[in-house]
């Protein structure tokens, strides 16, 4: 990875590609784990949400610039939720559509979908290719029936198998979500697991430790000592294994919770990772836009219905939109970027933020981490890394090494 790489494609200008998110709120079912904003309705308003995310794509992109010079360039679309293979494929093709006539779109753009392996959702994907989904994100979370029914997945082991079948049959660029850390989960059924899932789809991994979140069914369960979690020396066996089994395969953990073989990584999420603008659509859905010369942290309505009036009242359903400072912009870029294996470049970073990364950091914190190697100038400081040990530790790393 050069030294001071872009966020994900460069524009045909020479500036960075804009990643745009589309969030589909709508499940067939609440996970007891899950904080995401998801909703459950018993019927879908598949028209008035088509239509009004629609209408805020083009109402936010004639914000940014649509003239036809400078339109900005769009390198990867990312359908997510709730679950967006709910979504009708006319209108995730439509939004492609739209997409393609307000800016301009990377010739090698990655357009991907997240998608539950239920029999109804995977007798979509044939539809969504055609509508111009070119990457599935399969949530297959466990190929343990236990672990589904603990987890409150609504399919079962052979539909996931199914699914990863079909979405390696249909796309050229397939990841799937695995949860670990589960209750009574060892290391010898994990890596049988892993191996398992793998072995069907093996260009890229989400892994995600299961924990305990503020508002969800599991907060109850936990509290009421209903089921325990393995305990942080296990879960980071776990995770150490993870790397093991997936190097095996020939993938590789380019972020701490993401593994891929070289050239799979997710264009969309390192985005996110290395603090690139990107454009968030639909409800709660946040975004990080830069309008001359400032970057704006934008956020929207998140309960389904009262966005959709305001976008039909408005064009938008936005709440929030702050300028961002040179110091929050150097932290959310420190929070993200020492996720990647690749870390963050001084240089992008004193460009994108406007402050350097030794004034951006605690100097003490930033010298015991690295005497620890936890952390690593490389390329003769022109790049700040965090080691696989300092990842391991990253959560209280951060908090005390971001000013």
């Amino acid at each position: 990875m050069p030294s001071d790489a872009p966020p994900t494609v460069a524009a045909p200008n020479g500036g960075e590609a804009l990643a745009l998110y589309v969030h589909w709120p709508f499940c067939l079912s609440k996970c007891p784990y899950c904080d995401f904003n998801s909703h459950v309705r018993d019927v879908i308003p598949q028209a008035r949400f088509g239509n009004a995310l629609r209408r805020e794509l083009a109402h936010e992109a004639a914000r940014i610039g649509t003239a036809r010079d400078t339109r900005p360039v769009l390198g990867s679309i990312f359908f997510g939720g709730g679950t967006p293979s709910l979504m009708e494929p006319a209108t995730v093709a439509a939004l492609i559509g739209d997409a393609g006539h307000l800016f301009r779109l990377s010739p090698d753009i990655e357009i991907t979908l997240e998608a539950n392996p239920t029999s109804v959702e995977t007798a979509r994907l044939r539809a969504f290719r055609d509508g111009g989904i070119n990457r599935i994100s399969v949530g297959l979370q466990s190929l343990d029936p236990e672990a589904l029914h603990f987890l409150g997945r609504e399919h079962t082991v052979p539909q996931a198998i199914a699914a990863l079948e079909q979405a390696r049959a249909l796309f050229g660029r397939i990841s799937f979500d695995l949860i670990y850390a589960r209750p009574e989960q060892s290391l010898a059924s994990w890596r049988g697991e892993l191996d398992a899932a793998l072995d069907l789809a093996s260009d890229h991994l989400s892994l995600y430790q299961l924990t305990i979140e503020p508002g969800t069914r599991f907060e109850s369960l936990y509290r009421q000592n209903r089921f325990h979690l393995p305990d942080d020396d296990l879960a980071a066996r776990l995770y150490e294994e993870t790397a093991r089994v997936a190097a095996r395969h020939g993938l590789l953990g380019y972020e701490v919770s993401n593994y891929a073989r070289p050239g799979a990584e997710s264009r969309h999420n390192l985005t996110y990772w290395r603090y690139g603008d990107y454009l968030g659509i639909g409800p709660g859905a946040h975004g990080r836009v830069t309008r001359d010369g400032v970057t704006y942290a934008t956020r929207r309505h998140r309960a389904p219905e009262p966005w959709a009036e305001r976008v039909e009242r408005t064009g938008t359903g936005t709440t929030h939109e702050d300028a961002l400072s040179p110091r929050e912009k150097a932290r959310e870029m420190l929070l993200m970027g020492l996720r990647l294996d690749e870390g963050i470049a001084a240089g992008r970073f004193a460009r994108r933020t406007g402050m350097s990364l030794s004034d951006a950091t605690d100097p003490g914190i930033l010298q015991a981490a690295l005497e620890e190697d936890y952390l690593r100038w490389d390329a003769g400081g022109a790049r700040l890394r965090a080691t696989a040990e300092g990842r391991l530790r990253l959560e209280s790393l951060l908090a005390a090494l971001v000013v």
